[in-house]
């Protein structure tokens, strides 16, 4: 869910019970607590703590765990480094390309271009709604647009273009 949705006055471990709800497998909700503590060490660490009191980072992990706990094949993940300090982003998408990587197909949906086309194997990009670009991540970044408009990257051309533009407005 977006915004980190976690039940707050529920532990952490009350919380991925919430995720296989509808599961059965006792031996298997067992078992995944596993996995999943394995994604996430800190959940394994702080799973009698009630989930309001986890730092933002920290109920991101138990949002994207109690996914997992339901045994998913497609994972939808809208923003899920919204709001995160760099290195929680960072650790956030090394997990997700581990669970990618476990066989559990991923749909991104992210502002930070740059970390999910290099985590991600396609790329749609789209703009005010629509879409403007679709291919192979790994050719997306090596796109002249997609690196001035989408990740920040200055083309030469457009570089000096802009160095020219600051000189003039310098002058005035």
């Amino acid at each position: 869910p977006e915004g980190r949705e976690v039940f707050e006055e529920l532990s952490v471990r009350e919380n991925l019970l919430m995720g296989a709800y509808i599961r059965t497998d006792r031996a298997g909700v067992m078992k995944d607590f596993e996995q999943v503590y394995g994604y996430f060490p800190i959940l394994a660490q702080r799973r009698g703590q009630w989930a309001g009191t986890l730092s933002g980072g920290e109920q991101q992990m138990l949002a994207i765990a109690r996914a997992m706990m339901n045994r998913p094949k497609l994972l939808f993940l809208d923003e899920p480094s919204l709001g995160l300090s760099p290195l929680l982003v960072r650790e956030i998408f090394e997990i997700i390309q581990r669970i990618n990587g476990g066989g559990v197909t991923i749909l991104l949906v992210e502002q930070n271009a740059r970390m999910a086309l290099k985590i991600s194997n396609v790329g749609l990009i789209l703009e005010n709604g629509r879409f403007v670009m679709k291919g192979k991540s790994r050719d997306l970044m090596e796109d002249k647009d997609v690196k001035e408009f989408y990740l920040g990257m200055r083309s030469e051309e457009s570089a000096k273009g802009y160095q020219r533009w600051k000189r003039k407005k310098r002058w005035r």
